[in-house]
């Protein structure tokens, strides 16, 4: 295992395989960083059915295009120039779960509660990272990213409090969840090994989806939904 830490400095004289794993886990990030709020920004802010939704939706859609901004950043550091995701249309993100449409308030909910989730624990990967720039600028992010999920929540507790909201909620759910254990990442993945050799990132894999489902249930149940099969999608076993 890898145990130093290194600046942007110290890049250069990294093996190739250390700089080839850290430009392109923080390449996706940049370009994940802008799939939520390309996905929603003009389907949901000022649809949403509250003015407090439609504030809470802006205020994320601009600290996730923050995110990416910090993230580019620490790739310019290195030489890479990411500046032209912001153009990227939906359909064309490295992710998948990004190039389908948000298309009715629960899916918002959904996106919100449980893609976010994902999206957090990547980020929490990164709070150790071997690579400094990376790990100083995590704290901020994670604190906002807890907010985003929290909106999730409350979107489909709202929901869930009449039976066709509860239905709605359900419906989005069994096609959101399985995606969402879909993003982390193939289980047998050698580069998810990689990662956690050389510090990079903290978890395989399987170690966080493990870890994100025994969450994701509790939220599940939480809300008096039902968790779906999370077999349903087999392409990250």
């Amino acid at each position: 295992m890898f145990t130093e830490k290194i600046e942007a400095d110290d890049f250069p004289k990294m093996p190739p395989k250390y700089r080839e794993l850290l430009l392109k886990v923080l390449t996706i990030q940049c370009d994940s960083e802008l799939g939520g709020p390309h996905l929603y920004v003009e389907k949901w802010i000022l649809n949403a059915p509250t003015a407090e939704d439609q504030m809470l939706l802006a205020k994320t859609a601009a600290e996730e295009i923050d995110h990416h901004r910090k993230f580019v950043k620490v790739l310019r550091e290195l030489g890479v120039d990411l500046s032209h995701l912001i153009h990227t249309r939906s359909s064309d993100r490295v992710l998948e779960i990004f190039h389908e449409p948000l298309e009715t308030w629960a899916d918002m909910g959904t996106f919100g509660t449980f893609i976010d989730r994902v999206g957090g624990y990547h980020l929490e990967d990164f709070s150790d990272s071997s690579y400094l720039p990376v790990a100083r600028i995590i704290p901020r992010i994670l604190e906002e990213e807890k907010m985003h999920i929290a909106h999730g929540i409350r979107i489909l507790r709202q929901l869930c409090e009449t039976e066709e909201g509860k239905a709605q909620a359900q419906q989005s759910l069994d096609k959101t969840y399985p995606r969402a254990l879909d993003m982390f990442g193939l289980s047998g993945s050698k580069r998810s090994e990689e990662f956690k050799e050389w510090g990079i990132k903290r978890r395989t894999n399987v170690e966080a989806r493990t870890e994100y489902m025994a969450e994701a249930r509790e939220v599940i149940s939480g809300l008096g939904l039902k968790e779906p099969d999370p077999l349903r999608n087999r392409r990250y076993l």
